[in-house]
């Protein structure tokens, strides 16, 4: 029996793989936990892996759950780690991320939920086109995440996210992505697995093509 551990993106949860058949693999989901003060994604990490009790497990992480899952892969034994909407280095992030990261804007997001910022609210077309999110289904449960997210959790991944500075790739790594990301476009990267005209909701949007990607990998 084969075991996979999935880390979601931020903000998100297990939802985002609700769709996907998963066959005979027993699936672990590795809820977000809480940053501690100041804490470095490193050490973050480090807490994460703790929770991994599988030997020879799959890890698999969707957009910074991708990033996270790399790091993860620095100190625990996993057999394969699989990236979907993800970036592998610092060298695959858009550049407007790495100047934003360099100007500190992550300093001026809302210390409210983003739900209660009212401003807020006219931008979710434009986050919800960024993100893919095209259906009524997709854009309601966006529009959950952008609810509940905590605003200490979403500054520090933010944070995390713009000063991404890793170079390593894990030997044994997968990579899925669609050509139409708009977070992070496929230009940039070189995965090992592209799907047609998927945006950033790749794994909610083609659960069927996704599936059959992962199960075969695992």
């Amino acid at each position: 029996m084969k075991t996979a551990y999935c880390i979601c993106g931020l903000g998100s949860d297990e939802r985002i793989f609700s769709k996907l058949n998963w066959g005979c693999t027993t699936v672990h989901y590795l809820h977000w936990l809480m940053p501690l003060h100041n804490e470095s994604l490193s050490a973050y990490a480090l807490r994460m892996s703790e929770r991994i009790t599988e030997k020879n497990a799959t890890l698999i992480g969707v957009s910074f759950g991708g990033m996270l899952s790399i790091e993860i892969a620095k100190v625990a034994a996993v057999q394969k780690v699989i990236l979907i909407s993800s970036v592998k280095t610092h060298h695959e992030i858009p550049r407007w991320m790495k100047a934003s990261g360099k100007l500190n804007l992550d300093a001026i997001l809302p210390k409210g939920r983003l739900h209660a910022v009212r401003p807020l609210k006219l931008f979710e077309p434009v986050e919800n086109y960024f993100l893919g999110a095209v259906t009524e289904e997709e854009k309601k449960l966006a529009h959950e995440y952008r609810k509940h997210i905590d605003p200490v959790y979403l500054k520090w991944a933010i944070h995390q996210v713009l000063n991404w500075k890793n170079e390593w790739i894990p030997e044994n790594l997968f990579h899925l992505h669609g050509t139409n990301d708009k977070i992070f476009p496929c230009t940039l990267v070189r995965p090992t697995h592209t799907i047609a005209s998927a945006g950033h909701f790749l794994v909610f949007q083609h659960p069927r093509q996704v599936s059959d990607i992962l199960n075969d990998i695992i």
